[in-house]
This record gives structure tokens, sequence and C-alpha cells, in this order.
């Protein structure tokens, strides 16, 4: 049994340390045995559900320290199918709209049966108010990272954007969409100007140099670092503390993040100098 070669369709300059270190080389490792059993990428992401219901089911116990533990194992499995369907869809060819779906709820439909959970057991107005604050500026900043790993990952292959995109599919991924897909909108002056760049390779250099900063810090809005949180604030038994961490500083880095990327896109754009310069610039300060 041979496992395919990684398929470069992550950046590890800017992935988040637990992704590079367990997450992908577990679900790398498991890629070679789901091809030759002839695991399909949905089932993949029902399993990975299943798994973060569980662990939401055992996080709704945090009032038993052993109950995080549990719900943190549930978790990493979670994680695991999450990274291993995408695997699976890019070496099979058999990416589909009802997969994205699929690998959607796997992601964000677990960690609304997390804040559901928690918000059960609390029991109280506050806990219900504070779910659904957090469950908002959850959907916000996902949506937000998801765009930005897009876009950076687009570019540093040499991909300038046509056209600002517009939002397609069912209504639902068409709102959750829009919210990224408007940064794409404001950031077409930037796209124009690397289109036009006549040596793309060196812009899409230079422009990673100064990016991956940026992305290494809006990595903190990955499932992982959420999931740590969740952990953390059961153990201390006040699992309200994640919903509190996800409304402000987690919304502060995302914030921070998206202005800091496009100040790197304005510098870009207002330039003087070819692009060139800029690249023997970062390569002189190395």
């Amino acid at each position: 049994m041979t496992t395919p070669p990684r398929d470069g369709s992550r950046d590890r300059r800017i992935e988040d340390p637990s992704n590079l270190y367990l997450i992908h080389p577990a679900a790398h490792a498991l890629l070679g045995r789901a091809l030759a059993w002839r695991v399909s990428a949905n089932s993949v992401s029902i399993v990975g559900l299943l798994s973060g219901g569980m662990a939401a089911a055992a996080f709704s116990q945090w009032h038993h320290p052993a109950a995080a533990i549990v719900g943190l194992v549930f978790a990493v499995v979670w994680l695991v199918a999450d990274g291993l369907d995408g695997m699976i869809a890019r070496a099979t060819s058999t990416a589909s709209a009802i997969g994205r779906i699929l690998d959607g709820l796997c992601d964000h439909g677990v960690f609304t049966l997390i804040y559901l959970s928690l918000a059960f057991s609390i029991g109280t107005v506050e806990a219900w108010v504070l779910a659904v604050l957090a469950g908002a500026a959850h959907a916000v900043q996902s949506s937000l990272y998801e765009g930005e790993r897009a876009r950076f990952h687009r570019r540093v292959r040499g991909q300038p954007l046509a056209a600002a995109p517009t939002p397609t599919g069912p209504w639902f991924v068409r709102l959750y969409d829009s919210v990224a897909l408007a940064v794409d909108r404001a950031a077409m002056p930037f796209e124009r100007r690397y289109a036009a760049a006549s040596d793309r390779e060196a812009f899409a250099a230079a422009y990673a140099a100064r990016a991956v900063p940026v992305m290494r810090l809006e990595a903190l809005l990955t499932a992982n670092v959420r999931v740590l949180a969740i952990v953390l604030a059961c153990l201390a038994a006040r699992p309200s503390l994640f919903w509190w961490f996800e409304i402000l500083p987690l919304s502060a880095i995302c914030a921070i993040g998206l202005y800091r990327h496009r100040r790197v896109e304005r510098g870009f754009v207002h330039a003087n100098a070819p692009v060139p310069t800029f690249l023997s610039s970062e390569q002189g300060q190395s």
C-alpha cells in the first residue's frame, strides 16, 4: 500500500503547529489505507461529524474534568477526519457540491453542536445569549479566515483574480461566502496590479514574504485553537470563558489580521518601484 505524496494544497508557512505536527500527518498516514479500501470523502466527513457530536456530548459534562479529556480525544478524531476527507477528494478528483456541504457540516455543524450542548448544560439566559453572540462571531471570523487562506494560496500559485466573484449555491452557502467575497471585491486593485506585473513569479514571492506573518497571526482563528480553548474552559469548570474568548480576543485578532493584510495589498498597489525590487529587498533582509 503506497500513500500518495502530499498534494501541496496547503502552504506549510502559514499552518497552525498542531496541524503541521499532529492533525495533517495523522490524516496523511490514513490516506493510503482509505484509498486502498475505496473509502469516500463523504463517508469520512460523516465519521468526522459523528466524532464531533461525541466531543460535544463530552464537553456538555464539563462538571467532570475527565469529560474534557474525552472530548479532546473525540475532537482530535473529528479534526483528522476533517482533513482526511479533503485529501481523499483531491486524490480521487471527487470533489462535489454535496461534499462541500458535508465538509461544512463537519466543521461548522460540530461547533454548533458544541455551542448548543454547553448552553443546554448551563441552562441560563446569559449562557444562551453568550452562545448566540459567540456563534455569530465565529461564523464571521471563519468565513473571513477561510477567504484569507484561499486568497493567499491562490496568489502564491501565481493566479491573480480576473474579476470579483459572486456567491453561488444554496442561500445559506451564498450568505456565508458573501462575507469573504466582500474582501475579494475590496482587494481588486491589488489583483489588477498583480495581473499587470511583468514577472508574476517575483510578485508572488514578494507578496508571500509580506503576507506570511499576517497569515500566521490569523492562524489563531483555526478550529484547533478553538478546541483547545473549549478544553481549557471546561477543565476550569467555566465553559462560558470559551464564548468570551470567541467574542473578544478572536474578534480582535480577526480585525487586526484583516487590516494588516489589506495594508500589505496597498503597499503593492501604491508602490512606485518595480515588483522585483520588492523581492530583492525582502531577500536582503533575510
